[in-house]
């Protein structure tokens, strides 16, 4: 199928039970990039590891109810692809000093399998539209420097380079704005 038909069929969706299987699959390809699919700081291959608990603690998150200091309300969605989950979106809706640094508005992935089919760009491009449903204008979008894959998505999404910045991890973090509105 060509790149140009994926919106039609990639949706960002909430994740459910019946997803812990992908979501386990996804999480080990991304780990041998030193990538945390779940962006949580969990190991799903441990043997202590809920996939109920982690589900119950980002609905509180997409609620935005009773946060940790330094948490923002945000949605952590699961792209899905004609019902086979490819990749995730985390759209933050707003922004601390750490995520205005290096983190940003939106996090995205797509599994090393999934990749070069424009799964990205929809994906990145659906969570802008969240964020400017929810009254978000100016988005923030960042990516490893190395990471030139990532920077041709955002740029392709409108994203304008402000400036790159060391990040806590010791790596160079690209920072990009997007004007939601235009």
């Amino acid at each position: 199928m060509p790149l140009n038909n994926t919106a039609a069929r990639l949706i960002l969706r909430p994740p459910e039970e019946r997803d812990e299987t992908a979501v386990r699959g996804l999480f080990a390809e991304l780990r041998q990039e030193n990538f945390d699919f779940l962006a949580l700081n969990q190991d799903p291959t441990a043997a202590d590891w809920d996939w109920s608990a982690v589900i119950n603690h980002l609905r509180r998150i997409a609620d935005g109810k009773d946060l940790p200091p330094g948490i923002v309300r945000a949605d952590f969605l699961l792209a899905e692809v004609d019902g086979q989950v490819v990749g995730r979106s985390s759209i933050r809706y707003g922004l601390t000093d750490f995520l205005r640094r290096e983190g940003g508005h939106i996090g995205y992935a797509v599994g090393p399998r999934f990749r070069r089919r424009g799964y990205a760009t929809d994906i990145l491009r659906q969570s802008i539209d969240r964020l400017r449903a929810n009254g978000i204008g100016k988005v923030l979008v960042t990516c490893d420097a190395t990471n030139t894959a990532s920077a041709a998505v955002i740029e392709k999404c409108g994203g304008q380079l402000a400036d790159v910045v060391p990040s806590t991890r010791r790596k160079l973090v690209r920072r990009y704005w997007i004007d939601a509105d235009a």
